[in-house]
């Protein structure tokens, strides 16, 4: 943890939703006027997709069916850590971008599913802002969770994660049905690896439950809306946190235990806006003293 340089970082599993969270996140930096650099999870993937697609052929062929995105040999660790860890102590650090499909690309003249090269990070940013699969990973090598100021897991209940997966990947990448069917049981190993525990590291947890049937995520035509939603958001520390005001703020909220406020799942956003605005303000007043600009 850095006062000077903190982080922010964003943790959740493929199709979790965790891209909702930063579009929110980038609507506080803007309104408060913080400078951030924002880094993508998918930048640290080890292989681009053709040579992804190669080493899955190779582990089956060796045996391994359970090769995946989730796990660390297809993930750069160590450079996230390194990044989180040079980010703490300096400001600075390096990333890349993932090109995902041709809109991406284009500005670049590569092909989709490939990297572009490494590059500084933009210079005199206020904060780090990290949204990816891997925020908070610990393994008996690196130690990711440690270095964020702020830790934010964004977890659906498994049957809604696989239907927004399932959705996403459908209708916005044009993979069959099957073909994300067999993804996510490929990567059931490495989710209960390398990605539930990294849920014990978060400060606060965003767990979106439908209250519609999702009993078989495999055939359903819709993503639950917000509306057919609840959220529920617990806090690891309490301690600090007005409960009281919160209530008061979202109508048709409630607390289910003394860390955990549940909130209707259109008032998603309106929650993260009044818990993590609060946040902000007190990591920048903490930089600016740390800096001596207070």
């Amino acid at each position: 943890m850095s006062e000077r340089h903190p982080i922010i970082a964003i943790t959740g599993s493929s199709g979790a939703g965790t891209s909702t969270v930063t579009r929110t996140f980038e609507n506080i930096f803007r309104r408060e006027g913080v400078r951030a650099a924002i880094v993508e999870g998918d930048s640290y993937h080890r292989f681009d997709r053709k040579t992804m697609k190669q080493r899955m052929s190779e582990a089956e062929a060796a045996g391994d069916m359970n090769f995946s995105h989730f796990g660390a040999e297809a993930n750069l660790f160590e450079e996230i850590e390194a990044l989180f860890r040079e980010y703490a102590a300096t400001g600075r650090g390096r990333s890349r971008k993932y090109l995902h499909n041709a809109e991406e690309a284009a500005p670049y003249a590569q092909e989709p599913g490939t990297f572009t090269e490494w590059e500084p990070l933009p210079p005199d940013t206020a904060m780090l802002f990290y949204e990816g699969l891997h925020g908070a990973v610990v393994t008996p090598e690196v130690d990711v969770a440690r270095y964020p100021d702020l830790l934010v897991g964004v977890v659906p209940v498994i049957n809604l994660e696989w239907i927004q997966k399932l959705w996403r990947d459908k209708h916005l990448r044009g993979y069959s049905a099957e073909a994300v069917t067999d993804t996510i049981l490929r990567r059931m190993p490495d989710y209960v690896n390398y990605i539930c525990p990294q849920f014990q590291h978060t400060h606060v947890n965003f767990q979106r439950v439908p209250v519609v049937d999702t009993s078989n995520p495999f055939v359903s035509r819709d993503v639950p809306t917000a509306d057919e939603s609840m959220v529920v958001i617990r806090f690891a520390k309490p301690k600090g946190i007005d409960f009281q005001y919160l209530l008061n703020m979202i109508n048709g909220s409630w607390m289910s235990r003394a860390n955990t406020i549940v909130v209707p799942g259109g008032k998603m956003e309106l929650a993260m806006q009044l818990i993590f605005t609060p946040f902000i303000w007190r990591m920048m007043e903490r930089r600016q003293r740390a800096l001596g600009l207070a």
